[in-house]
């Protein structure tokens, strides 16, 4: 691709309820993109403009966020930036995709109903590396709340509370919108797999019957070089790309989950999402790198802090419980500016794990709990143990506007585990803006470049 060519790749997606069969025996009412669960995969290379329309279709209004993406505020798709897009009603999303990786789209408003029903999929930008695989797969893990007769489970007030509490987990589990999916592979050859975690709450412990992979990509694409694994965690709102194979012939195993204890009243459990078999062998023309890229360190371990951010789970009159963000809900955090330095130091003082995800940006864990991470990656969420201290350094590049980050378990998002920001140009100052969220609902937003 020529650095000065600027390719723009148009999609549509068209929110709607629809039939989707899980299995042979279930079909269940979704609401997704374009009559899919998940939604259809979008790909572009490094640098492409996406021009993306979403129409909605649905009875009831939503954006769609971009997980992962450096793109403008504009385009986030929070209610933050934009108005939500009404029934019948569409908007055009366009942006440069600057990085390469594993992404995703999905529903950013009444998520805890929109994604848990399947608006989501993924969003895979090539990288121009010379790593060679005999073939690509993309698996978006998702785990569904049904009852006997397929219908998405409301639950009585008691079973309500909980949900609030743990986040909705349920017992069918799916990749790719099916459940107990077959994987056929040929023996000998070596695929590269990329996992989104796409649930509302479930922690996903990559396990392939104990079989090695190598790990060779995050939230923000390549490692410096793969890392030899026989499990790896996905939280909520989390990617990873592995290496795996060569298998031998009549080889089978499965992707599976093993148990995590998140802390919450759910019981871990050892999940099998899909079995792979490996059929006949076939020539490969696999090559993988030592090296895949320089990552360079944002800031050294101990570098100072300029930014507590603390989630906790206090108790409430109201709820019994609320989760909280430097003790409010939907916190209204002190503004940034472009080109200085962020160290947040990302506390959780609660008793469960706490997925963090910060919107539009990438960051490095520098420390977790006193301790350097194993190696440098990119992320845009990592997990936050309970009672325990994440140090991530990020910068903020020239995007000036609203950002926010949440804990990415949909309930405790909605239950106000999240905080929104402004990115402020110095040289420009703020923007003009609302800065409680429900006031943006009528405050007209113009998009930059459309």
């Amino acid at each position: 691709m020529k650095p000065n060519t600027t390719k723009i790749i148009n999609y549509e997606l068209i929110a709607s309820e629809f039939d989707w069969k899980i299995s042979e025996e279930k079909t269940i009412k979704a609401w997704g993109f374009n009559n899919s669960i998940p939604g259809p995969a979008l790909k572009a290379n490094k640098g492409d403009t996406l021009a993306i329309k979403v129409k909605n279709n649905l009875d009831e209004p939503t954006v769609v966020h971009w997980h992962g993406i450096r793109l403008p505020s504009s385009m986030d798709g929070t209610d933050d930036v934009q108005r939500t897009i009404q029934p019948g009603g569409e908007f055009e999303y366009r942006f440069v995709v600057p990085d390469a990786g594993t992404f995703w789209y999905h529903s950013h408003q009444n998520e805890t109903v929109q994604m848990e029903r399947g608006m989501y999929g993924a969003l895979i930008v090539e990288e121009d590396s010379n790593i060679v695989t005999d073939a690509e797969r993309v698996f978006m893990i998702d785990d569904m709340k049904l009852n006997a007769s397929n219908e998405f489970k409301e639950g009585n007030f008691f079973q309500r509370w909980f949900e609030r509490h743990d986040g909705r987990q349920g017992d069918t589990l799916l990749i790719n919108g099916k459940e107990n999916s077959v994987i056929e592979m040929s023996a000998g050859q070596t695929e590269r797999w990329r996992f989104i975690n796409a649930s509302s709450a479930k922690y996903f412990r990559l396990h392939l019957s104990g079989k090695q992979f190598k790990i060779i990509a995050t939230d923000g694409g390549l490692l410096e070089r793969s890392i030899d694994a026989s499990e790896v965690l996905l939280v909520p709102g989390e990617r990873v790309e592995i290496v795996v194979g060569s298998f031998k012939e009549g080889d089978a195993f499965n992707v599976e989950s093993l148990p995590y204890n998140r802390m919450s009243t759910i019981k871990p459990k050892h999940d099998v999402y899909a079995t792979v078999r490996i059929g006949a062998t076939q020539p490969t023309k696999a090559f993988i790198p030592e090296h895949f890229r320089d990552i360079e360190s944002l800031a050294i371990q101990d570098a100072t802090v300029t930014r507590e951010v603390k989630f906790s789970v206090d108790p409430s009159l109201k709820h019994g419980i609320d989760f909280h963000v430097n003790g409010d809900v939907h916190t209204a955090d002190k503004p940034v500016y472009v080109g200085e330095l962020q160290v947040w130091e990302v506390s959780n003082t609660s008793l469960m794990d706490h997925p963090f995800h910060l919107h539009g940006f990438f960051f490095q864990v520098i420390e977790e709990n006193g301790k350097m991470p194993a190696y440098k990656a990119w992320k845009d969420t990592v997990n936050i143990k309970p009672r325990s201290k994440v140090k991530i350094a990020w910068m903020p590049d020239n995007r000036p506007g609203m950002w926010m980050y949440h804990c990415h378990i949909l309930e405790h998002h909605e239950a106000g585990m999240m905080a929104h920001f402004e990115i402020i140009d110095r040289a420009k100052g703020p923007m003009q803006h609302h800065h409680h969220h429900h006031l943006c609902e009528n405050v007209p937003i113009k998009s930059p470049g459309l």
